[in-house]
């Protein structure tokens, strides 16, 4: 393992997805590579009051929570574009206060295995929306009645899904969550639960 930090040249940025962030970043960007972060983990441990819910109907959406180690995709930003990348991720990552704007030491799965510093956006456990550990029937009452400015919360899980396999990641709790929703979705009959 390299554990040398590379430090971003000229001024480019690296940003960490782990979430939405991996299929609909929303900022241009010149490279897009595996990574891992380590000591934090991805976990549907927010309650969602404006992108997937409301504060009356809360979703639930993803947040990097303490412990363990997750596997996304580091973005690099060039310079000229760097104001405006973190002001848009302010913007969407910050609309509540519940993450908090970090540099985390992440690992390049390209085969370089270089680490470099990025910007994440981890969740503060102490906000009101932080949710903890919550079961999958939880998890699912709460993503089955999300629908937020972004959309529906079970098209934000099933996406999130799709987006991490498409990565040859597993994520357990998070797929056994869209194998409940796709086994719920309109049209089946069934009802959640």
């Amino acid at each position: 393992m390299n554990s040398t930090v590379h430090h971003a040249a000229a001024g480019d940025l690296w940003v960490f997805g782990y979430g939405s962030l991996i299929w609909r970043p929303g900022f241009a960007f010149r490279d897009r590579v595996p990574a891992r972060l380590t000591g934090l983990h991805r976990s549907l441990c927010v309650y969602s009051f404006v992108h997937r819910g409301t504060p009356e109907r809360p979703g639930l959406v993803l947040g990097l929570d303490h412990g363990g180690a997750c596997h996304g995709i580091a973005y690099r930003v060039a310079p000229n574009a760097r104001a405006a990348t973190i002001a848009y991720l302010r913007e969407r990552e910050q609309a509540t206060s519940v993450y908090r704007e970090a540099t985390r030491r992440i690992m390049l799965l390209d085969g370089s295995r270089l680490c470099v510093e990025a910007l994440a956006y981890v969740v503060d456990r102490r906000h009101p929306q932080y949710a903890g550990r919550l079961t999958l029937a939880e998890q699912l009452r709460l993503v089955c009645q999300g629908v937020g400015q972004s959309g529906r919360n079970p098209d934000y899980v099933i996406e999130t899904v799709a987006a991490l396999e498409f990565l040859g990641i597993r994520d357990a709790r998070l797929h056994a969550l869209a194998g409940r929703l796709q086994a719920n979705a309109p049209g089946t009959g069934k009802v959640p639960g």
